[in-house]
């Protein structure tokens, strides 16, 4: 007979919510009799910095049986108890302040924790089964909070406080847990039972937001083909007064969003944009339920949470998912073509305002993550790329280009099926360049140029050919003001204006360069990040007149600028330069002829984008 395996037992509960503190107690039936060995881990999945979980367990206990026993810290996220011949039982708090996707918060309000922040792992049994009890804060003040999760109850029913079980510690962490009294509206896709459950103050309509999340589940699951691979999937979403970040799990995900981003009965034009920038986060974090949490690089298979995974494919994870999420609110008439276009421009500009995408490839973005992306400073723009930003970008140009070369008959949804079919479904990790085979091999077309340029090089991309023969124009202007992001098509004979090179944000009444430009006006005259520009030619300069104040001046004009570095008032000479043409604008081209046209439908539309899939299904 085969030997019982034990589980791992935890148990977590609010344990002191003014001091934003969760304790955790952890039982282990069967300790390494040379000394138990206990980890936190040091990064979640899908946000690729170092965050050093451990850092908030401010105190930590062991009893074996009923007798206290010593627990040593061993490196910063490592502890060892003392052998132990009975069932070994540890006790510890963890500081719960972060209002974020990443990690834990706690308070009197709600709760909310990811597994990575707060379980401790048990080295060498990792792969057994873990057995959660999830108990609710004492007093009365809390007798109507309630549980959502996307993991399985272990008895009882879903939703309350209690056991919840995961087949291993890869799974415990994978399903966050919100807590508190919430928002909650379900609905089926394709037969999966989906939740969203909204903390935080709001009125939005929350039968429209289960219909349009409805409608996107059900693309996404119809876009990889049935059935999901979740029996159920539960959106966690916070709305604060501003916020915007999400995170991606195998059953579910953590959103962060603004309580105006949520549709109203009756919403005016702008609120109904402000929901599309919902919709998008949600349609994103979405596609990751195939496109990272089940498609992944081989350097995440298996995960090593203890330290830094390198991978230069993150721009085919988060790039082609940042393509994608937009891309499904269009074809499914959420976003119209022109709002989708204009999105499109605005990511280009971003892109093209950064020489950074002049020395970083996506390739070498993706690496770098760790240290550079997820760390950003004031020299950023000149010195990195986002493979977010610039990924989506690459993942257009590539459909484009496949979807031209091949006639129509592929694309790069087929690609992403065959990623599925070929390593999501078996749980195989991509290799640093089967993106690139695997492309080649179900198109057929030879992609080895484009990937040299766009993935591995730092060229700029050859937008304007591509996208005219889509149907598609594309003019590329100096901004109009700090505020122009570029998007629909620029307006006509816009005069040529003086910049500084350097971005400007208003600290209280103040002018603070937060970013220098390469090669801008500001960096030549030796002003620097950090400097409070206070006048140009005597002239003082607010939040409110600085852009009046330059417009007085054209291109090559000399002024001196006044500006404060630290306490000090400093004087530089400094020539304007014509600001650089780096808006992107996209319109549809009402002259295109009918091949583009049959082109643009191809893409854009829900029905074509299925084509292939349905038949080969």
């Amino acid at each position: 007979m085969a030997a019982t395996i034990l589980p791992i037992l935890y148990r977590i509960r609010p344990f002191h919510t003014e001091a934003h503190l969760f304790e955790v107690e952890l039982s282990v039936r069967e300790p390494d009799p040379d000394g138990q060995r206990f980890t936190l881990p040091a990064w979640i999945p899908g946000s690729y910095m170092i965050r050093e979980f451990a850092r908030h367990i401010v105190r930590i206990e062991a009893r074996c049986g009923r007798r206290p026993i010593a627990v040593q810290k061993l490196d910063k996220q490592t502890w060892r108890a003392e052998p132990c011949a009975a069932t070994l039982v540890v006790r510890y708090q963890v500081y719960a302040f972060d209002l974020s996707v990443r990690g834990a918060h706690l308070d009197a309000s709600h709760g909310f924790f990811n597994g990575c922040s707060v379980f401790l792992r048990v080295e060498g049994q990792a792969e057994r089964p873990c057995r959660v009890k999830i108990d609710a804060p004492r007093g009365a003040a809390y007798r109507r909070w309630r549980i959502a999760t996307a993991m399985p109850p272990a008895g009882g029913r879903t939703g309350g406080f209690g056991a919840y079980s995961a087949a291993d510690y890869d799974e415990l962490i994978d399903h966050p847990v919100e807590m508190g009294e919430f928002s909650r509206v379900s609905f089926r896709a394709h037969g999966v039972l989906h939740e969203v459950a909204i903390t935080g103050r709001h009125d939005a309509d929350l039968g429209r937001i289960a219909r349009d999340l409805k409608q996107l589940a059900e693309h996404h699951i119809d876009f990889f083909g049935r059935p999901a691979p979740m029996r159920r999937y539960v959106f966690l979403v916070t709305a604060l007064g501003e916020g915007y970040g999400g995170l991606e799990h195998r059953a579910s995900t953590a959103l962060l969003c603004s309580r105006h981003d949520l549709p109203l009965v009756d919403g005016s034009q702008a609120q109904e944009e402000r929901y599309r920038t919902f919709l998008g986060l949600a349609s994103h974090e979405y596609f990751h339920t195939w496109n990272v949490k089940r498609i992944k690089p081989a350097a995440f298979s298996p995960y090593d949470l203890s330290k830094e995974n390198y991978t230069r494919l993150l721009w085919a994870f988060e790039g082609i998912t940042s393509y994608y999420d937009d891309l499904a609110l269009v074809r499914l008439g959420m976003m119209s073509r022109e709002q989708y276009l204009k999105g499109v421009a605005r990511t280009m500009t971003a892109v093209q305002r950064g020489s950074g995408r002049l020395k970083q490839s996506l390739a070498e973005s993706s690496f770098d993550a760790w240290i550079k992306f997820y760390r950003q400073d004031e020299n950023a723009p000149n010195a990195i790329v986002s493979y977010y930003a610039k990924g989506a970008l690459v993942a257009l140009a590539l459909d484009l280009t496949v979807r031209k070369a091949s006639g129509g008959r592929r694309s790069l949804d087929d690609v992403m099926r065959a990623l599925w079919r070929e390593y999501g479904r078996n749980g195989r990790g991509v290799a640093e360049d089967e993106v690139e085979r695997l492309a080649e091999r179900v198109t057929g077309v030879r992609l080895r140029r484009f990937f040299d340029r766009a993935v591995r090089g730092t060229e700029d991309l050859p937008w304007e050919p591509l996208l005219r023969s889509f149907g598609i124009r594309l003019s590329v202007s100096a901004a109009q003001s700090q505020s122009d992001r570029g998007g629909a098509k620029p307006p006509d004979d816009a005069p040529e204006r003086a910049a500084l090179g350097a971005r400007v944000d208003a600290a209280g009444a103040e002018l603070k360069l937060t970013q220098v430009f390469d090669d801008g006006a500001a960096q030549a005259a030796g002003l620097s990040a950090g400097d409070t520009l206070i006048a140009l030619d005597g002239l003082r300069l607010t939040p409110s007149n600085w852009e009046q104040v330059l417009g007085r001046y054209r291109p090559g004009a000399v002024v001196r600028a006044s500006a404060f570095r630290r306490d000090e008032l400093i004087e530089r000479r400094m020539r304007l330069r014509a600001a650089p043409r780096d808006t992107c604008y996209l319109w549809l081209d009402d002259r295109a002829g009918r091949v583009e046209r049959q082109r643009l439908d191809a893409w854009l539309n829900r029905t074509g984008s299925l084509a292939h899939h349905e038949r080969s299904s």
